[in-house]
């Protein structure tokens, strides 16, 4: 071997310990890290000729479109990539690896599972119970087996009143906890006593909360009355958990502007919208190009909580960063048309009455994940909208790193917009509206909100 090819050999060795050292600094186990630096390696003999230092985000973004196309990669090893990638051009010190958003391609990592209300209501009856009931672990898996026609019944009853998938999921939750409580295998001895024993059963053993408990009482009364064709009265009286009065949880405008500069990227737009907008986590996440309406500057959020429609204003300092992500959006929308993909999940009567539709641009997410899905009942490719878990980790992660001490989370957002209003002197049904909420008792608790410490009363102390 020549002296040239033993200093080359070096080098490399020493970039590759460099590499090592980085990991395990960062917390990476050695047997993991063996696998990180055969990630890093894959991807340099994709680009077999081309130097590291005249790498940029493209390549790293054309290269984990390859990967994902594939589409034989596991969630977890997809994350595995993104981040030893990552890890490899901070190492040599890239100056678009700081700025590159790494944080877009963890998210979309996480696949919709089944479960998940975007695809879950698509699911037959059958199939969902069958699925529920071969969890692993699961206590109830039992008893989903061996109650399997009532649940079904149970779940047609919900699905033909139009129920949304989280009250479907929570009501099957609690008629399975209450069949296996009450242990016995026919439905037509169930009685009142029952529902009381059981309620008392969640107050004083499991020590939930008031409306953990009134949730598991409307289950009971929906199962008993529209499942079993039995009419509950007087339910008498049982041990009922006590409602704690709560404020919620709201950011100064100092706060929220310093919240929002330690975020970057999709996360930062997003958590934006969930300010500047009120909406809801889910309502964002789930956001289709023909929402957004730049003409009259203005959000349609369709089939929010209630199933309601309602509109809200589109911030004008968000225009220009919506329009930037449109764009992108179009762009990956057309590079999937192209491969033959490029459909999006719709609500199976939509799919049926217009089955172009799934593949039109207008219906495409606003913040789509960056991998391709396989439906796994249809096996289907589709792109869907992104994780929610990444945006709620982000602004936990922000919160933290600018130090506001306060319990932040996205909902913490929606509830400063409304305040902030209120604050400014907008009127509270308008508030109410930009809301959603069906009744402005909910809205008035907001109003508590404002009355609180100084804004509301002077402190005897500063009066001495």
């Amino acid at each position: 071997m020549s002296a040239q090819s033993t200093r080359k050999s070096k080098s490399i060795e020493r970039f590759w310990d460099n590499y090592l050292n980085l990991l395990w600094k960062k917390g990476v186990k050695q047997a993991v890290a063996r696998w990180y630096v055969i990630r890093a390696e894959q991807y340099i003999q994709a680009h077999h000729g081309k130097k590291l230092a005249e790498h940029d985000g493209n390549d790293i973004a054309n290269y984990l479109k390859e990967i994902e196309e594939l589409g034989r990669i596991q969630d977890w090893q997809f994350r595995q990539i993104v981040d030893a990638l990552q890890q490899l051009f901070l190492l040599i010190e890239a100056p678009w690896a700081v700025n590159f958003d790494w944080q877009y391609w963890l998210d979309s990592a996480a696949s919709l599972p089944d479960s998940h209300p975007t695809v879950a209501p698509s699911q037959p009856v059958e199939d969902t119970i069958d699925r529920l009931a071969n969890i692993q672990g699961s206590e109830l898996a039992e008893t989903r087996k061996k109650h399997k026609e009532i649940l079904k019944k149970l779940l047609i009853e919900i699905r033909s009143r139009g129920y949304s998938i989280r009250t479907e999921q929570a009501y099957e939750g609690w008629v399975c906890r209450f069949l296996l409580y009450v242990k016995s295998s026919a439905p037509e001895t169930y009685s009142n006593d029952d529902i009381c024993s059981f309620l008392q059963h969640l107050a004083v053993r499991r020590n939930v909360s008031a409306s953990t408990q009134n949730q598991a009482l409307n289950a009971l009364v929906f199962f008993f009355s529209h499942v079993l064709k039995k009419k509950v009265g007087d339910l008498g009286s049982f041990a009922r958990a006590k409602r704690p009065r709560r404020l919620p949880v709201v950011l100064s405008t100092g706060e929220v502007a310093r919240l929002l500069q330690g975020l970057a990227g999709v996360q930062k737009l997003m958590a934006s919208l969930l300010y500047g907008a009120g909406l809801r986590l889910m309502e964002c996440i789930r956001l289709r190009v023909h929402d957004i309406d730049f003409d009259y500057m203005q959000i349609t959020v369709r089939d929010g909580k209630g199933k309601k429609d309602r509109v809200v204003p589109l911030p004008a300092k968000l225009r220009d960063d919506l329009v930037s992500q449109l764009t992108d959006v179009r762009k990956l929308h057309e590079d999937d048309l192209a491969k033959g993909l490029g459909e999006v999940y719709l609500p199976e009567a939509l799919a049926r009455k217009y089955p172009a539709a799934p593949k039109e641009w207008g219906w495409q997410y606003v913040f789509p994940s960056a991998r391709i899905s396989v439906d796994p009942r249809s096996n289907q490719r589709r792109r869907h909208h992104m994780h929610e878990n990444g945006l709620q980790k982000a602004i936990k992660k922000a919160a933290a790193q600018v130090e506001i001490a306060k319990a932040v989370n996205c909902h913490c957002l929606r509830h400063s917009f409304a305040t902030h209003l209120l604050e400014s002197g907008s009127d509270i049904r308008t508030v109410q509206e930009l809301l959603g909420h069906s009744d402005v008792s909910t809205t008035m608790i907001y109003t508590h909100v404002l009355n609180r410490g100084g804004q509301g009363v002077q402190s005897p102390l500063d009066r001495l």
